[in-house]
């Protein structure tokens, strides 16, 4: 068995043929992002709550609204989640740990600061995702592979605020 992290090289040569593939077998492009809306939107419903006047989910003949799942999008977001899972196995690199040694450096051993923290950078990042009309698989990659020229720009600021929070967060 494996036991190092794969090559990042390969990594993304494999996606950019995933990409490919989703494209010629599916038709769709990546993006993830309105899953969550989409899947807010159904959980909504399902505790009673009306979504039928909130123009984002009746836009577009009602394609973001709950009665749009189960869609190709929840599947390419649960294949991520599993994907990672199998990958991590096949190179050995899996394992379970209640806090990361660099997460714990920074944010300390204490539950509640951690999960603020995370909880935090999650809404600001589906918050961002959903102010720019989709997620960086959708912009980016998608972007990249069209050759448009909103895709390079796109990306180009996800890595420089990648690279600030990186600086903020970790200082080293």
């Amino acid at each position: 068995m494996r036991t190092h992290a794969w090559n990042p090289y390969i990594a993304g040569a494999l996606t950019g043929v995933l990409l490919i593939l989703s494209v010629l077998v599916a038709g769709q492009y990546f993006g993830a992002s309105t899953t969550f809306a989409r899947t807010a939107a159904k959980v909504e419903a399902a505790v009673g709550i009306d979504t039928s006047r909130i123009a984002y989910f009746t836009a577009n003949g009602g394609k973001y609204g709950p009665d749009s799942l189960p869609n190709w999008q929840v599947f390419f977001v649960l294949g991520i989640a599993l994907g990672g899972l199998a990958a991590s196995l096949a190179s050995g690199t899996f394992k379970i740990q209640r806090v990361p040694p660099m997460w714990a450096a920074r944010f300390g051993d204490r539950p509640l600061w951690r999960n603020l923290a995370a909880f935090t950078g999650g809404v600001i990042l589906i918050f961002g995702a959903r102010l720019a009309g989709g997620c960086p698989s959708g912009h980016g990659l998608s972007g990249l592979a069209q050759m448009a020229v909103s895709g390079f720009v796109a990306l180009t600021f996800f890595f420089i605020g990648g690279w600030v929070t990186a600086k903020l967060l970790y200082r080293d």
